[in-house]
């Protein structure tokens, strides 16, 4: 069965808890242990927040489940261009560290992150 979610956000600190606990209860859904639960929770928060720190203000996220995770994060929005900061390298190891599979597509106004995590029953 696929299922699917999506949410749009202003991409604010106060909304990043709800980002965090409703990708954790679509996790709970899933069948996933409480650690990849937790490995998927940090890189859906870095991956806002690298949108975040490349200069959009809204972000649209989107997960399915079938027969895996995979979760898409998008920036959205007039983007104000920044050069990239050094946290950014840390985002991009900590994301392809934690994800089973992890993709970053910068085409100057759209900005999305790929993760891809195996579900395990």
């Amino acid at each position: 069965m696929k299922d699917e979610f999506s949410l749009s956000l202003p991409l604010g600190s106060a909304y990043l808890t709800t980002v965090r606990l409703t990708v954790g209860g679509i996790c709970a859904l899933a069948g996933l242990d409480i650690d990849k639960t937790e490995d998927i929770k940090v890189c859906v928060t870095e991956g806002l927040l690298l949108l975040s720190r490349n200069g959009f203000s809204r972000a649209n996220v989107f997960l399915c489940v079938d027969g895996e995770l995979r979760i898409s994060l998008s920036g959205e929005g007039e983007r104000e261009r920044t050069e990239r900061a050094d946290e950014d390298e840390i985002s991009y190891a900590l994301l392809a560290a934690l994800s089973d599979d992890a993709s970053f597509t910068d085409n100057g106004n759209t900005f999305t992150i790929s993760l891809i995590n195996s579900i395990e029953r």
